[in-house]
């Protein structure tokens, strides 16, 4: 459907614009890859192309006149529904190079940004910038996340991905209310439970729209047509916590058969990196009894 206008409080830059034909003439000078996706946007094109990545408590709406930071490439869809946010809510957009630190020269205070976890984690000394964040493309981990829990910034994990053009699902990272992590194992099957996570209320809470169950691999399913026609199939290993939440386990291609026992990885990996300071992972290697050996690295 093609989009004839955009709200009359956006801004790019601190720069208003009379109508569409100003915009793209602005964009155009300013980046080629925000002037294409805006093109594409304000085209008779029913849909917009994006990049894949290769992967297959709710925060408060944000109100209208909102002045929002985007320094993720624009390229991939995470920058681009930056772009679409602004728009449609009438934001005062800034853009800035899609470093890893993209609040190092900034002093202005912003109302929401969305960034990936390494531009997270060397922007702490100034998140104080920052009112709301959501952070995706990548796991938080938990040596990161104990960074968080002392800062003002309200900060969410997000999941997602391309094929849901946007994310499903949210977590708080840090400000939690107080949950025994007693009392969120009792939810879960103990087999599911991955107790490091589950101290800090660690599942999604899914958006508004989204129906989610697991297929006979225990991977996620998720059905939501506003985001997509198609019911997305995922290779995201999951607990369901309700109907509306779960835990994120790990990967499915990445699961370790070690003696007709499933091991994930990604909560060994969680488990271990309280005690293990340096860079580790773990790993299967092929073993004659066991089928797969579990190895650190």
């Amino acid at each position: 459907m093609k989009h004839t206008t955009f709200h009359k409080a956006f801004k790019l830059n601190n720069n208003s614009f009379d109508d569409i034909d100003d915009l793209l003439l602005y964009a155009l000078h300013f980046s080629p890859e925000i002037h294409h996706f805006l093109e594409d946007w304000f085209s008779e094109k029913e849909y917009v192309v994006v990049k894949t990545s290769g992967s297959t408590g709710v925060p408060k709406l944000i109100q209208e006149k909102k002045i929002a930071l985007l320094c993720l490439p624009i390229k991939y869809i995470a920058g681009k529904m930056m772009l679409v946010r602004a728009l449609t809510l009438g934001w005062h957009l800034d853009v800035v190079n899609a470093s890893s630190n993209p609040l190092n020269t900034l002093s202005r205070k912003y109302d929401f940004t969305a960034m990936v976890p390494l531009q997270l984690e060397n922007s702490i000394d100034k998140l104080h910038f920052i009112k709301k964040l959501i952070v995706g493309g990548g796991l938080v981990s938990n040596n990161l996340q104990e960074k968080l829990q002392s800062l003002t910034t309200e900060i969410f994990g997000t999941y997602g991905m391309t094929e849901t053009i946007t994310h499903i699902a949210v977590k708080k990272l840090n400000r939690f209310s107080s949950l025994s992590p007693s009392g969120i194992k009792s939810i879960f099957r103990k087999e599911d439970i991955s107790s490091t996570n589950a101290g800090n209320n660690g599942f999604y809470q899914t958006l508004p729209n989204t129906t989610i169950y697991r297929d006979e691999r225990n991977c996620l399913v998720i059905e939501n047509l506003k985001v997509s026609n198609e019911v997305v199939f995922t290779n995201d290993v999951v607990a369901l916590v309700s109907d509306t939440q779960f835990q994120w386990l790990g990967r499915f291609d990445n699961v370790i058969n070690s003696g007709g026992i499933k091991l994930h990885p990604e909560s060994i990996e969680d488990k271990l990196s309280k005690i293990i300071v340096q860079r580790f992972f773990v790993a299967g290697m092929p073993d004659e009894k066991l089928g797969e050996k579990l190895i650190l690295i």
